[in-house]
């Protein structure tokens, strides 16, 4: 098991906040840190955490990071974070400070941080429902929302797949403030691509997204996860296939290449043009109808327009 694992708490996990790329590093090294010892965690626990140590497991550099990370020490004792949990009669949202006290060592670079009360039985008492990860997965990132999606999605490793988030939840646990990227083409563009992009590249993970609309509305997004194995063996699967060999298992009986050749196709037709993904080109979109065609209600729906470009079952 890794030295730096972090365990969270799913109501932190699902918790609302805003913290920049330092504070959540900062927060992360902390709670690994504090399981690394071994010390037992309380309201007045100081976790000492070395400047040397930041260095080493985020890979940065320079005389900037000392400046960094004394400036995160002030912006980090006003931050919030809003969560809920069961009371004995319905739901209770409490809002809490991360950190009771916090400082900043001049003459030996370092922190030192003490939780706050509502911190620590969130990252101690976890015998029910959790969330862990080694440190290592986060160290690379270099975007605060990218670091804060991995810890959503994680959660769901073992299903392969998210619920459906709701737009306006995943903006409030990513920390994107109602005035930022109010448009859905921004958020996606500089908020979730960039993010998924920068996960699937640097992580264990390999993620995806789909979009969910009422009308003509995204409301919502789920978010499909594959550990790096399993797309590794994923690919050689689909590599060793013949993809003139019908999939007898799909709604629309067709080989692979069929349903390569029809979804570029169903791309191009114009009355389909209003479900294709906000900014996606014609690649993108019939890369979506070909996933599409081996869902079964799904298939049902391109069946007529199939017909008209000519397939025969």
């Amino acid at each position: 098991m890794s030295k730096n694992l972090v365990v969270k708490d799913n109501a932190l996990i699902n918790a609302s906040y805003s913290l920049d790329l330092i504070e959540q590093r900062l927060i992360l090294l902390a709670i690994a840190q504090a399981r690394q010892t071994g010390q037992e965690l309380t309201a007045t626990t100081k976790i000492h955490i070395s400047v040397s140590d930041y260095i080493d497991v985020y890979s940065v550099q320079g005389r900037s990071v000392y400046e960094n990370i004394k400036g995160a020490c002030k912006t980090l004792f006003e931050r919030q974070f809003s969560y809920t949990e069961q009371a004995k009669k319905g739901v209770r949202i409490a809002t809490s400070r991360w950190v009771s006290e916090i400082a900043y060592n001049t003459e030996q670079s370092s922190v030192d941080m003490t939780f706050a009360p509502a911190v620590v039985p969130l990252i101690t008492m976890l015998e029910k429902h959790f969330t862990s990860y080694d440190l290592e997965q986060v160290a690379g990132l270099n975007s605060k929302y990218a670091t804060r999606l991995y810890e959503i999605i994680i959660a769901w490793r073992n299903k392969g797949e998210t619920p459906q988030i709701d737009v306006g939840q995943l903006r409030g646990r990513l920390g994107i403030k109602p005035h930022e990227y109010p448009i859905m083409a921004d958020f996606k563009k500089r908020v979730l691509d960039t993010s998924v992009k920068e996960i699937t590249n640097k992580t264990d993970i390999v993620i995806s997204y789909d979009q969910h609309k009422q009308g003509r509305k995204i409301v919502g997004f789920t978010f499909a996860i594959k550990t790096k194995s399993q797309a590794i063996k994923t690919k050689k699967d689909s590599d060793s296939r013949d993809t003139n060999t019908f999939d007898m298992l799909a709604p629309v009986k067709m080989t692979d290449k069929q349903r390569a050749y029809f979804a570029s196709k169903l791309s191009e037709l114009s009355e389909l043009g209003h479900l294709a993904p906000a900014g996606a080109d014609y690649a993108e979109y019939a890369k979506k109808i070909e996933k599409e065609l081996l869902d079964t209600e799904k298939a049902e729906f391109y069946r007529p327009y199939l017909e008209k470009l000519g397939f025969k079952a």
